[in-house]
């Protein structure tokens, strides 16, 4: 089971992928970088990213809840933008 959830462009050769997946058994979510390689071709994984058992989820969200008010508080963030992410999210739940 390898099924991308997310990806998005990190720069002009790289992109994040979010994914489900699975190894020996274990679900498991992947959130790693992927390359574009010189010679063309598919975009290939690197090392930089993490690998998680999905009973993880909980707390992986916790954070990310605490990263978003930090941004916030510290504004390097506006609140506009999550607002369109949740619309965006909103619209695409059946």
């Amino acid at each position: 089971m390898d099924k991308i959830v997310h990806q998005f462009v990190k720069n002009a050769t790289e992109e994040v992928r979010v994914s489900l997946t699975e190894f020996k058994g274990h679900k498991l979510i992947d959130l790693r970088i992927y390359f574009e390689p010189e010679d063309g071709g598919d975009r290939r994984p690197t090392k930089k990213g993490i690998t998680i058992d999905v009973g993880l989820y909980p707390e992986l969200k916790r954070a990310l809840l605490k990263l978003e008010k930090e941004l916030l508080k510290e504004k390097l963030l506006e609140a506009e933008a999550l607002e369109q992410i949740a619309g965006e999210e909103s619209a695409s739940c059946p």
